[in-house]
């Protein structure tokens, strides 16, 4: 199954093995079944792997760990808490801009497509990397959390210093075994409308981030994202 994986290359040294594990190659199966059913998928099949294409492992300067894709129409796009260009702003993502400007003083563009963070070494990564059309966490439970969690330990294994920003709940028991003498493990309510003024806002998570990574004699990341994008 690995060779039929597009994988960028330094995630694929790592996580090859995965891909012929039992479980991956039940969600291949469930996934191809899915789809012979007629049921939609997001996002693309080319697209699910998206954040790791776009942020390989030597670069990971930052995680940012979501749930589940969007399950509306043309909004994932394999970034966590990311749409593409033209699709309206989620609403935890509007939070999330509120925070960015609270913080650091930006305004952040009308637009909510991250690519340009992951392309700077932010992993905009989902605990599931797939969802049915209109069917929110449909695809918990088939695999997928098993193998992000490969993922994050590869990150906590392989590489220092990293900024892991963990909010909500859900976000905090993926990342429990991070270790936090080794990386920078920062935690906050969700971003939800239902949680974020429960200690989202406030957070100071961007601007921290930018300080760690700073005081190791690394580039921080520019949180102001261009006005327009290609997706």
């Amino acid at each position: 199954m690995a060779s039929e994986i597009q994988l960028e290359e330094s995630w694929l040294r790592k996580l090859a093995p995965e891909f012929e594990q039992p479980y991956m190659l039940a969600l291949k199966t469930f996934l191809r079944q899915e789809k012979s059913a007629g049921k939609v998928i997001f996002p693309p099949g080319k697209e699910m792997f998206n954040a790791l294409n776009h942020t390989p492992l030597d670069k990971v300067k930052v995680v940012i760990l979501g749930q589940d894709p969007y399950h509306g129409d043309d909004q994932a796009h394999g970034l966590c808490f990311s749409v593409r260009p033209g699709v309206p702003l989620p609403p935890s993502l509007v939070n999330i801009y509120k925070e960015i400007r609270q913080e650091l003083d930006i305004e952040m563009p009308a637009h909510g497509c991250l690519t340009a963070w992951a392309d700077q070494g932010v992993l905009l990564l989902n605990s599931v990397l797939s969802v049915e059309r209109g069917r929110a966490a449909s695809h918990q439970g088939q695999g997928w959390e098993q193998f992000t969690d490969r993922v994050i330990e590869a990150i906590n294994a392989h590489r220092e210093g990293v900024v892991f920003m963990l909010w909500g709940a859900y976000a905090q028991r993926k990342g429990a075994h991070i270790d936090g003498q080794k990386h920078c493990v920062l935690k906050a309510p969700h971003p939800s409308p239902l949680s974020a003024h429960r200690g989202f806002f406030g957070c100071g998570h961007f601007a921290a981030a930018n300080e760690y990574l700073q005081s190791r004699g690394e580039v921080p990341i520019e949180w102001r994202l261009p006005d327009q994008v290609n997706d």
